[in-house]
């Protein structure tokens, strides 16, 4: 059948075959032409994983990553349609079941993360748009899916990226859980999207942005095991704090800690640990040096009776505070 066809190819003019290549673009569009909510889940520093604990530990890794996966969007319709390595593409039939599959994700792998030691937890970075593919239920292609891994790669650790029309996809209250993040030039080309993240965070009720009430500083959360807090920002070259905390005024700076608290990351959510003999208030309550406290959305931290810190979503802190206090986490760098 494939030689008759060919042979009948060759019999056409150009006009008959440029006219079959208009029929046929129409008709693989008519039939397989599909939209879709992508998403593109990336691990991060596989390549320095594989290279700390080995060939093992690190397929182990790509493991764990496909079989998450794979539980998270076992009830919305999700299909992995494609696997490279530490990645993978999911296609959604919606932008909610995509959401609400990552959340899942994000919650079982801090489950996950909380039986290894902090060495060996891992986190993703995610891209996710909503455009048009060709697929026939199996293979699914198209420019939507290049974008989407292109948006995931531009992404921070732990970070999940929208594009415009992913955003523009969702209901009003999960675009209330999104960030404008800007216009981005996606790598290897010329083309600029606007991009948004989703703060998952958020709508998992986990606090996501610090607020830092004397100098009206907001910043995100990092995403990763530990954060540390305190007012020395290097020792021997290397960053001592992830956040470091100062004050305009030298001498109430001093009254903090070098290393005073740190936030880490639990199954449960976070938990305070005080590194500190200096006066640490939790909610008001003075906490010992070595003790630990849940930090849940709206605990109040004061230390050294200087500085306040207040944990909250990011949807919080825009209902109750003036927008432009707002700062991104590139721009100050964690520093306060």
């Amino acid at each position: 059948m494939t030689n008759s066809f060919s042979f009948k190819l060759n019999e056409l003019s150009l006009t008959e075959i440029i006219r079959l290549q208009n029929q046929i673009s129409k008709t693989l569009t008519s039939r397989f032409g599909k939209h879709e909510s992508l998403a593109f889940s990336d691990i991060v520093g596989s390549t320095s994983y594989f290279a700390r604990f080995g060939d093992e530990a690190g397929r182990r890794l790509q493991q764990q990553h496909s079989d998450l996966i794979n539980e998270s969007i076992n009830k919305a319709q999700g299909q992995i349609v494609d696997t490279a390595g530490d990645s993978a593409l999911i296609a959604f039939p919606t932008m909610e079941s995509a959401i609400q599959s990552f959340l899942q994700f994000k919650q079982l792998l801090q489950h996950c993360n909380f039986q290894l030691p902090p060495e060996q937890q891992w986190t993703t970075r995610t891209g996710i748009h909503w455009g048009m593919v060709l697929t026939d239920g199996i293979i699914h292609t198209g420019d939507s899916v290049n974008l989407c891994a292109k948006i995931s790669s531009v992404a921070q650790s732990g970070k999940i990226l929208l594009s415009k029309t992913a955003f523009n996809e969702l209901s009003n209250f999960l675009r209330l859980a999104c960030r404008p993040i800007g216009t981005v030039t996606l790598p290897s080309t010329s083309q600029s999207i606007e991009i948004l993240e989703l703060l998952w965070q958020d709508l998992l009720m986990i606090p996501s942005t610090l607020h830092i009430e004397e100098t009206r500083i907001v910043l995100p959360l990092p995403d990763q095991p530990v954060v540390n807090f305190g007012r020395l920002a290097n020792s021997n070259g290397s960053k001592s704090n992830d956040i470091v905390l100062e004050l305009p005024d030298p001498l109430l700076t001093n009254r903090i800690s070098r290393w005073h608290f740190e936030l880490l990351k639990t199954k449960d959510g976070l938990v305070l640990h005080n590194l500190s003999d200096k006066l640490t208030e939790v909610d008001g309550q003075s906490l010992p040096q070595g003790s630990c406290v849940p930090i849940k959305i709206g605990s109040c931290v004061r230390l050294a009776g200087v500085i306040t810190l207040r944990f909250l979503t990011y949807m919080d802190f825009m209902n109750k505070t003036d927008k432009t206090t707002i700062k991104s986490k590139s721009s100050i760098t964690h520093q306060i």
